[in-house]
């Protein structure tokens, strides 16, 4: 397991963050607000899918207007998403269970100090979201759009709230390369102990979002870093959720149902691999036990990661084995083995 870095734990609606609480996912609608019925289906899907907590553009008034009929038909914590006009989180805070607000176009200090105050008054925690693109003059003009501009943006706008006596915040610190985000991350992460929320920003369609999310966030997992985290995709709102979940399982931060090992294609299979393996992601896709299993297609690799696999699968020609904590307990021809081996695998996930 990776040890988190330990850090406090506040509350978004009923969902812990920070802590020892899990890992959440988060995402965000992308319909105009104020059309509550399709913001309303888009957050039900998210859902459905497996989303912690969801958030909203709040641009104008009758978004942040339609806040509280949207709230009161989800079951999700809802965070407003604030830029450039500070009063429509005054309102939104009537609603949500959480504040955004970018740091770099609040405007004046005076404008924060308010939303600070309406957030103390209804007890809803705060996200500090500096962004590498939009950063406060002050900063891009000392240091450039760097990970040292957006840390010393954080730093100054976590004292500022501090100093007001608030302390339920997260952090974010999002630019729309890896290196940056990453180094922005892992400068801010020794100076204070407020949960940070994972992303790289603007990362693209799919493959290169879920390439360049999976490089940034699991760095920054396996480092414990990171208690919250969106992977931002140009496309369908349940993918994000999918390739987040993806991230935590696969990183080892969260694990969750089977760790499939399988080989890569080549010249030594001698079974049907990918057919094997897509049928057996299918047939297990319900267990949520933690559990390694390992399908081979040849005996060079075969017995020694089955030896090590929980439950495992090794072809030869024809034939092949199905083995349980390194243990044969089948040797049987080539269409029986998936059964066999997906009967254990239920076997194990119910003890």
């Amino acid at each position: 397991m990776i040890n988190r870095y330990p850090t406090k734990k506040i509350y978004v609606g009923d969902v812990a963050i920070g802590g020892d609480a899990p890992i959440s996912v988060q995402s965000m609608t992308y319909s105009n607000t104020h059309d509550v019925a399709s913001t309303v289906e888009q957050i039900n899907r998210l859902h459905f899918a497996g989303c912690d907590i969801v958030r909203v553009a709040v641009p104008d008034m009758q978004d942040a207007l339609a806040l509280k009929s949207i709230k009161e038909q989800i079951s999700l914590p809802l965070v407003a998403d604030i830029h450039f006009n500070y009063k429509l989180a005054l309102i939104a805070a009537e609603s949500v269970d959480c504040i955004r607000f970018n740091p770099g176009n609040i405007g004046d200090k005076s404008k924060i100090k308010e939303i600070v105050k309406a957030c103390q008054e209804r007890n809803l925690p705060i996200r500090i979201g500096v962004n590498a693109g939009s950063l406060e003059k002050e900063f891009d003009n000392k240091y450039g759009p760097t990970a040292e501009a957006m840390v010393a943006s954080a730093e100054y706008n976590i004292k500022f709230l501090e100093d007001l006596g608030f302390e339920d915040i997260k952090i974010s610190l999002k630019a729309s390369d890896v290196q940056r985000t990453v180094d922005a991350y892992r400068m801010l992460r020794p100076k204070n102990n407020y949960p940070f929320h994972l992303g790289v920003t603007e990362a693209g369609t799919i493959f290169h979002a879920t390439v360049k999310s999976s490089i940034g966030l699991g760095t920054l997992l396996l480092e414990g870093i990171g208690d919250t985290m969106r992977v931002s995709i140009t496309g369908e709102l349940e993918e994000e959720i999918n390739v987040g979940r993806a991230i935590l399982k696969d990183s080892g931060a969260m694990p969750d149902g089977l760790n499939i090992i399988s080989c890569p294609t080549c010249g030594r299979i001698e079974a049907d691999l990918v057919s094997a393996v897509s049928e057996i992601e299918k047939r297990t896709a319900h267990i949520k036990t933690p559990l390694n299993v390992s399908v081979m297609g040849c005996v060079v690799n075969a017995i020694g990661e089955a030896a090590h696999a929980d439950v495992a699968i090794a072809y030869g020609k024809g034939k092949g084995l199905v083995m349980v904590k390194g243990e044969v307990i089948a040797n049987l021809d080539e269409k029986e083995l998936v059964d066999c081996f997906v009967s254990e695998v239920e076997k194990m996930a119910g003890e």
